[in-house]
């Protein structure tokens, strides 16, 4: 395999991993907006939305609402892992935010946004902290064009400070919750924290 197709296999891999992300950020805003069952969200976004038609187009599944080359098992390890730490998340938020800025304030795009990357940070054995730092800091700026992408930097530094060591390790939140996730495979995690670029 040459260096052309090394690289195209990373970027096809950061691009999966990306939609995953967006993914998450889409079913945690459908779970609170609609007040639906989040498993039954999820299992929606695995049966419909994350599904690629081989041989279609994939700017038409975008507009259809399905998310083309997503990595479903990391969309299923942080959205699971975001609604199981809901309320330990949603503290982190709190503790990070001014107290006349409550998490009912934000956003709710920006609300689920964070709680996704708080779901992802709290994976034990997960991507490299910085790696899902920039991921969310670049969706943000997809959802977002005024101040809200500083923020949510700010708020995930502070909150991946809280949830992992320097190491990258899961720190005490995210280890004092781990048993919430119901089933999680951290070898799968650990596998795919040592992939080409850790996206």
């Amino acid at each position: 395999m040459n260096g052309s197709q090394d690289e195209d296999r990373t970027h096809a891999r950061t691009r999966s991993r990306t939609a995953s992300r967006v993914a998450v950020v889409q079913a945690l805003f459908q779970i609170e907006q609609a007040d639906d069952a989040p498993e039954a969200v999820i299992q929606q976004f695995l049966r419909h939305r994350l599904v690629v038609t081989p041989g279609s187009d994939h700017g038409a599944e975008y507009e259809d609402g399905r998310v083309p080359e997503a990595d479903i098992r990391l969309f299923e390890q942080v959205a699971r892992s975001a609604v199981a730490r809901r309320e330990q998340i949603d503290a982190l938020i709190v503790d990070v935010l001014p107290p006349s800025w409550p998490v009912g304030r934000l956003d709710p795009v920006l609300r689920a946004l964070l709680r996704a990357a708080g779901g992802e940070l709290a994976v034990v054995g997960g991507v490299p902290t910085r790696v899902v730092i920039n991921e969310y800091l670049d969706i943000a700026h997809g959802f977002f064009s005024g101040d809200e992408p500083k923020m949510v930097n700010g708020v995930l530094d502070t909150m991946a400070r809280r949830l992992r060591t320097p190491e990258g390790a899961s720190g005490p939140v995210a280890e004092s919750v781990d048993a919430a996730v119901s089933d999680e495979a951290p070898q799968e995690a650990t596998e795919e924290a040592h992939g080409a670029d850790g996206a």
